[in-house]
């Protein structure tokens, strides 16, 4: 049908697709292996260099400050150093509450705002992430490490587990990064991490009712339901001055909160809040002897620095699998933090950072940690935006703040003594408040109703299960969704838009006009095992409901199929062509038409049988060519009159 360049009479602008030459098989699988590990191409820099060139670039890669350090000025430094001063105000009371929701103890979270901002800052390739521990990292590794060992009954072997975990999770995260595996992380979706972070900021709140309650005893389980019980079994144990301190420094942080969101050049005011309810605390503390009336203090800090922790890694059974499952957990929940937050400031800067070295920045930072008494650190959100808000330049502003813990740690930790952990409670709880997205939340049930389902199941599981729970809920729902989609593809009906050469969904667009006798269909996906089976049905019922709806009129006798978001096929999905093809055979003799096949199709196709059963005359660039080729079909032969049609092929 048509001439040997497969054009029929009047429809001259139609052309034959072509088939994609051939390609040797390692060819290929190299180019698909390039495109799913390697996208960016990172090789791309050393092109065209030799020698003690490469290794330069090499170095520069792993180590960005050898990139900037160079041209580093004076002027920088005065930003950084503001930046670096404001964050350590911020960083020194928040480890110190963030080790305790870890139940570790307090010092460990100066530990881990020293030794993983330095590493951080010689391998990240942010400019804005302030490294340091995190609350949800730490109720995880609390509420995990807990399940097992008593951290009051057993306290070493807990710390030793705690510096494990942090171990594997940094093995884990710099592995992804050294082998390109960060496409893993993308499992966790936007949906996912806001349900997820709320659900934690829920849980850790609640968990801070002990210290504001000044409860001695409180349940290590993290649910609603036991939280609430424990709170409210040990009404008569309940501490009016604890509670009175606490409400009032959570009072004064969030109205700081408030002003510095109200007054964007009074950031410092918010920052500088925690810091200084540590200092209000602890002198209140000192003056009224309130340690004697019911108000628990920190106690005695040791000086000096990160003691080494190597020899405490425990490797051996049965612990070692506690403290892996935790370290991949926890790093996991990390990452997603660290560089969905370095990402979101580089965009408001117009820099790019590369997601696959932050995994190796991260990852390293946080196995040198666990050799230096240090548990896990990533990018947090709240002191990565007071970095950013104070004029931060470059990652300098990370070692500005180590050499203020430091200081800290050398000189300044007797004065934390008093600092009462009330205030701790407090300090966590106003973090955590800012972690509850309500507004993300009913933005995706304006929008997507499925994926506010993924963070409504993600909170739920988090609040009334267990925070483990709540995150293997959340990604299930977000597997079973891209399951869906590619076993449910999308198909629809196209039509032409009067006066023009355009086809568009009918349910879309209401002047779309059927064309009579030629149904056409479009698959909005590749064509796998796992939907061939059920395009075979849909694409039957798509026939029979065309042929129902066309009595009196013009019988279907064509059935083009739109191939253009068709960007793979297996035998599967060929297979289900042949089908389809017999079907609509036995079915009135319809005539399956192809238009706009890829290469990768098209190649494959060229490879079996339905390529010749079909006919390649009648697969076309477009479906406008191919409706005008089945217009011309209809008004030349009749639909009985088969000798006639046989004539003109």
């Amino acid at each position: 049908m048509g001439n040997a360049d497969g054009v029929f009479p009047g429809t001259e602008f139609a052309r034959r697709v072509p088939v994609p030459p051939p390609r040797p098989f390692l060819d290929t699988f190299r180019t698909n292996l390039k495109e799913t590990f390697f996208p960016d191409d990172p090789l791309r820099q050393f092109r065209n260099e030799h020698g003690p060139r490469r290794v330069i670039l090499g170095l520069k890669y792993f180590l960005p400050i050898l990139e900037w350090a160079p041209s580093y000025s004076f002027g920088l430094f005065k930003s950084d150093l503001i930046a670096g001063i404001t964050i350590a105000s911020l960083a020194i009371p928040q480890g110190i509450s963030y080790a305790k929701l870890a139940n570790l103890p307090p010092i460990l979270g100066l530990y881990s705002s020293f030794v993983p901002p330095l590493v951080y800052a010689m391998m990240g390739s942010s400019r804005d992430l302030a490294v340091g521990t995190v609350a949800v990292a730490s109720l995880l590794i609390g509420s995990m490490l807990g399940n097992e060992v008593s951290p009051t009954k057993d306290p070493a072997l807990y710390l030793h587990l705690a510096f494990t975990a942090t171990f594997f999770a940094g093995l884990f995260q710099a592995a992804l990064g050294l082998l390109r595996l960060g496409f893993i992380v993308d499992f966790l979706s936007h949906a996912t991490i806001v349900g997820f972070m709320g659900g934690a900021a829920t849980v850790v709140c609640l968990q801070q009712l002990k210290g504001m309650l000044g409860l001695q005893h409180f349940t290590t389980a993290t649910d609603l339901v036991s939280v609430v019980k424990s709170v409210f079994s040990q009404v008569h144990q309940w501490r009016w001055e604890s509670a009175v301190l606490g409400c009032c420094f959570l009072f004064f942080l969030l109205l700081t909160r408030f002003f510095s969101k109200r007054r964007p050049k009074f950031f410092w005011v918010s920052a500088a809040a925690p810091l200084t309810s540590v200092i209000l605390g602890s002198v209140l503390v000192y003056l009224t002897h309130a340690e004697n009336h019911g108000v628990q203090v920190i106690g005695y800090l040791k000086k000096g620095l990160n003691p080494p922790s190597a020899t405490s890694l425990t490797f051996m059974p049965p612990y070692i699998m506690v403290a892996l499952k935790t370290g991949i957990v926890t790093g996991v929940i990390a990452l997603a933090e660290g560089i969905a937050v370095g990402r979101s400031f580089a965009m408001f800067k117009n820099y790019h950072i590369d997601g696959n070295k932050e995994m190796i920045a991260i990852g390293t930072m946080n196995m040198v940690g666990s050799l230096t008494s240090c548990y896990l650190t990533t990018g947090p959100f709240s002191r990565s935006a007071v970095n950013y808000n104070a004029g931060c330049k470059t990652a300098m502003s990370n070692v500005v703040m180590a050499i203020a813990v430091m200081i800290t740690l050398l000189f300044l930790t007797p004065l934390f003594h008093y600092t009462p952990l009330v205030v701790l409670s407090a300090i966590i709880i106003a973090a955590m408040l800012g972690l509850i997205d309500y507004e993300a939340a009913i933005h995706l049930w304006h929008v997507d109703k499925v994926d506010f389902c993924v963070c409504l199941g993600a909170y739920l599981g988090v609040v009334f299960v267990s925070v483990e729970i709540g995150l293997v809920i959340a990604v299930f729902i977000s597997i079973l969704r891209v399951l869906l989609f590619v076993a449910r593809p999308r198909t629809t009906v196209l039509g032409n838009i009067p006066n023009s050469m355009a086809y568009r969904r009918v349910d879309q667009y209401p002047v779309a006009q059927s064309v009579p006798g030629v149904l056409i269909l479009r698959i909005d996906a590749p064509i796998y095992f796992a939907n061939a089976s059920y395009l075979r049905e849909r694409i039957s019922r798509w026939i029979e409901e065309e042929n129902e709806s066309s009595k009196g009129e013009t019988s279907l006798q064509y059935l083009i199929l739109d191939m253009g978001a068709v960007g793979s096929i297996d035998t599967s999905g060929i297979s289900m062509l042949e089908e389809v093809k017999k079907i609509i055979d036995r079915n009135c003799s319809i005539k399956l038409v192809l238009a706009n096949p890829g290469s990768e199709v098209m190649k494959k196709l060229s490879s079996s049988k339905i390529l010749e059963a079909i006919g390649h005359e009648w697969i076309f660039l477009t479906v406008a060519d191919a409706v005008a080729a089945c217009n011309f079909m209809l008004h030349t032969c009749k639909p009985s009159d088969t000798t006639s049609c046989e004539n003109v092929v």
